[in-house]
Order: C-alpha cells, then sequence, then structure tokens
C-alpha cells in the first residue's frame, strides 16, 4: 500500500510560536497527572460493554459536557491523539460554515469563443469548467446540458475542452487507501467531479434470476454482468459480488442474496476526466446533439463569453449529505474549497487550521490529510473535538451545523441505532468506522431536556465491537442511568 502523504499543522511565525509553546507546554502540565474526572470510573452500563467486546478501558477516549457548562461530567483519556475515522467531518463541516458561510455555493458552466449560429451550430469549441462543487449530481449535470440545448447550442464543431484548473492536486490512487479502487467511497477529489464521479446501477432478484439496471449512462465503458440468485441474509450482499476492470470494459459477478430485494450500487471505474467525457457524450446524444471534435482537458480562454451555468445547493444542504451519510467524497471537495487562491491541499489544511486558532480553538495534536476520515493518519483528541463542539453550539452556525448531524433512530447513520430505546430521537450523532476504529460524536438531549456535547473514540483491534458501548454511553446521557 502506498504511503499517503500527511499535510500536518503548518509552520508559524517567530511570536505565534512562542506564545503556542507556552500554551502547549500547559496543555503537557496538564496532561502529566491525572485529574480526577479522568480518575473516575466510566459508567458501568458502558465499563460492561467494553468488557464483553473485549476492549481495554484505555483504548477509549470519552467526554461528556453539557453546552452550558464549564467542566465535563466525564473526561477519560481525554487528550489522547486518537484516530476518529469518519467523525474528522465535524472538523471539515463546521470549519467550512464557519469560513464561507452557510449560503456559500459553486458554479459549473459551459463556456465559448463564439455564438452559435441559426442552426444551432457552434462553429468552434465548447468549454466545460468546474469550480469544485461538492455535490454536482446527474440531474444538476443534465440540467446544465438542457440549459445549454435552450440557448440554441445542438451541433458542436470543435472539441469540448474540460477545465479543472481550480485544484491543483497530487496525483490520487483510488486503491492505497484498501486496495479497492473501484468503491465509490475511494474516489478523490477533482475541479469537475459529477455525480462523485460514480455510476449507480440497480441490483433485484425477479423469479430465480438477477436483474441488474444501468442508470448511469455513460459511452466510455461496456458492462457485463453474470449475477446468480444466492442465498442468505442481505448483511454484507456487496461482499459477495466480483469486479473487474479491463480498460473499458467492467465485469461484474458473484451470487446476489435474494433476500436483499432491491439495493442500489455504486461503482467508479473511471478517472473524472473520462467519466465527464462519457456521460457529456451519453446526455448529449439523447439531447440530440452531436459533437465532431474530441473530448480534451484545458483552459476557458481569457475571451471565452459563458453560455450557461449551474449553481450547486447552499453548503447548508452540502453538510447535511456530508455528515448524514458520511460521504467521503464530498468532504474531500470541502476541505479543499477552504484552501483559497491556492487551492492546494497544503493550503487547505493551512486555512483550516487558522480558522480554528483564531477562534480560540488550538488543538496540538489535529492531523489532517483530507477531511473525511478515511484515514490511517488523521489525529485528534476527544477534548479538542467536544471543545469544537461546545464552540459549534454557541455560533451563528449552530443551527446549520446541528441539523447535518444524524438523528438516533430517526435517519443517516444513526436511522438503525438505538430503535425502541428512550434515547430515539435525542441524539444527533456523527459516527465513522475503520479497521480497529469506532467512534461517534455530536449532541444528546437529556431526559431533562439538557443538551450535552458527546464524544466517544475506540482505537483498538476489537473496536468493531464497541457499538455497543457508545450506545451504552448516549443512553447514560439521556438519562437512562446505570
Amino acid at each position: 500500500m502506498r504511503r499517503q502523504q500527511v499535510y500536518a499543522m503548518p509552520s508559524l511565525p517567530f511570536r505565534e510560536k512562542f506564545f503556542s509553546g507556552l500554551a502547549l507546554a500547559g496543555f503537557l502540565c496538564f496532561v502529566a497527572p491525572l485529574s480526577a474526572q479522568d480518575a473516575a470510573p466510566l459508567p458501568l452500563s458502558v465499563r460492561q460493554a467494553l468488557a464483553a467486546a473485549r476492549i481495554p478501558e484505555d483504548a477509549v477516549s470519552i467526554v461528556v459536557q453539557a453546552v452550558d457548562q464549564k467542566t465535563p461530567r466525564i473526561s477519560h483519556n481525554a487528550q489522547l491523539s486518537m484516530n476518529p475515522a469518519s467523525v474528522m467531518k465535524l472538523v471539515t463541516t463546521y470549519v467550512a460554515l464557519g469560513m464561507l458561510g452557510p449560503s456559500a455555493s459553486w458554479q459549473t458552466g459551459f463556456w465559448s469563443e463564439v455564438d452559435a449560429d441559426e442552426n444551432e451550430r457552434l462553429p468552434g469549441n465548447l468549454y466545460l469548467k468546474g469550480s469544485g462543487d461538492p455535490r454536482l449530481s446527474l440531474e444538476q449535470f443534465w440540467m446544465l446540458l438542457r440549459q445549454l440545448r435552450a440557448r440554441g447550442v445542438r451541433h458542436i464543431d470543435g472539441d469540448l475542452v474540460l477545465d479543472r484548473s481550480h485544484f491543483t492536486l497530487p496525483p490520487h490512487n483510488p486503491a492505497a487507501f484498501d486496495q479497492r479502487p473501484l468503491r465509490a467511497y475511494n474516489v478523490g477529489p477533482d475541479a469537475l467531479l459529477v455525480d462523485a464521479n460514480a455510476l449507480r446501477f440497480i441490483v433485484r432478484p425477479e423469479g430465480e434470476q438477477v436483474r441488474f439496471f444501468r442508470i448511469t449512462p455513460n459511452d466510455n465503458l461496456e458492462v457485463v454482468t453474470q449475477l446468480v440468485l444466492g442465498k442468505g441474509g442481505c448483511n454484507g450482499w456487496r461482499e459477495r459480488l466480483n469486479f473487474v476492470w479491463r480498460e473499458n470494459r467492467l465485469e461484474i459477478s458473484g451470487n446476489y442474496p435474494k433476500s436483499c430485494d432491491e439495493q442500489n450500487l455504486l461503482l467508479a471505474p473511471l478517472s473524472p476526466e473520462a467519466h465527464v467525457r462519457g456521460l457529456f457524450r451519453a446526455l448529449w446524444r439523447e439531447m440530440g446533439g452531436t459533437l465532431r471534435g474530441r473530448v480534451r482537458t484545458g483552459r476557458v480562454p481569457a475571451e471565452a463569453r459563458q453560455l450557461a451555468t449551474q449553481n450547486s445547493p447552499p453548503l447548508a444542504e452540502i453538510v447535511r449529505d456530508i455528515n448524514k451519510w458520511s460521504n467521503n467524497v464530498m468532504a474531500r471537495q470541502l476541505l479543499l474549497a477552504l484552501g483559497k487562491r491556492e487551492n492546494t491541499p497544503e493550503s487547505a489544511v493551512q486555512q483550516a487550521q487558522d480558522w480554528l486558532r483564531a477562534q480560540g480553538l488550538f488543538f496540538p495534536e489535529l492531523t489532517l490529510e483530507n477531511g473525511s476520515g478515511l484515514s490511517r493518519q488523521e489525529r485528534v483528541s476527544a477534548q479538542s473535538l467536544n471543545r469544537m463542539l461546545i464552540h459549534a453550539w454557541q455560533s451563528a452556525v449552530m443551527p446549520e451545523f446541528i441539523a447535518s448531524l444524524p438523528i438516533s433512530a430517526i435517519d443517516g447513520t444513526m436511522q438503525k441505532r438505538l430503535r425502541n430505546t428512550i434515547a430515539a430521537g435525542r441524539a444527533h450523532i456523527k459516527t465513522g468506522s475503520l479497521s480497529g476504529v469506532k467512534t461517534a460524536a455530536g449532541y444528546v438531549q437529556d431526559i431533562h431536556g439538557k443538551r450535552h456535547a458527546v464524544t466517544i473514540l475506540i482505537n483498538h483491534a476489537n473496536a468493531a465491537q464497541g457499538e455497543k458501548a457508545a450506545d451504552a454511553l448516549l443512553l447514560w446521557v439521556v438519562g437512562a442511568e446505570d
């Protein structure tokens, strides 16, 4: 596996280094002796769940603090630097809301140096420019093409030029994280990323056969399926399928459980450039359009005029998609949007760190790589996350931030958790999971109406079994006492 580059906290001017050094020294002095709160036992239900999962308590960090109180109710190993998995998206989305504002949006547009004639013919190149929209969906891309047709363009004599220059990015290896390069969650960022670079399929059993429907049109690949109906439960159905990518041919085989009924399947075999190229050709043909030239990468000339534009939803909606469903690709895109003029990963991380420090949120252990949590390098402590949650509660973007979090037993990644319990509907919680990592953080309302910021980070080989411990903590905060 290729080692991924980590972008840690940027260097500081001497004066800031000096005072930051004092702050860090104070921080370390605080860490050295265990405080009374750190020495206090965890709730019995949490300890029992950890013991049952064979997870030692020193592999767990927990902070619980009422949003209107100065000190935590529980602080267990709070300063440990931990891998947060997808809980890191809380940092990315809160910083983005604070820096960009809830109404921030992105534009994708068509440009040309010439006008279409009376025969709907464009006698030159057509330019498609992206600005890093985190949620440029298939439907929005279709609407952008419809705008182009409505403005009198049908036949394009020149090339379609894709301007992806808004971001300056290193090469991305989709196999680097877990050797699953076709999985949609491994897609890298790009300035012109349509539908998160994923192809949508539907799999459904019909009688004794498996039907396979291709939703995303694309001229750049052939799809061949050899699926047979299988038995057993539906859990882990994707792991029973085999995917092989050979040039422009995607082969899908394996057993699909009959108990699954209909499921959506997302795969990302194409590069961003190839994905847009094939998608444009397929949709443009469906609209009766033609393209005589080729599709290539380039830049919009200074003298070009804009023909059509599509605005993204506001950031307040985008962060809901990121946090509710833990969308890694959108989180990567959003972090890069913080890079301002440079639009590089290094610049984005520096801007995020600078903004946090400007809010008084100095987190010495914070390491950002891509902002999604799909990383073995990213680090933060439960104490820092909980401090940020308290800060967010008191901020102007509190409503948008909290509304983006999954609700226990209601929606998102918490939809199936804590059902038929006292905590159903009372917790807005972002979850995270990697091999050896299980995490959760957010807000919980107790039975008296008081809100609490809650963070639990588990880093251990048995972390996958730690979900019951996290749920036990949420129930304890709500008021189901031991």
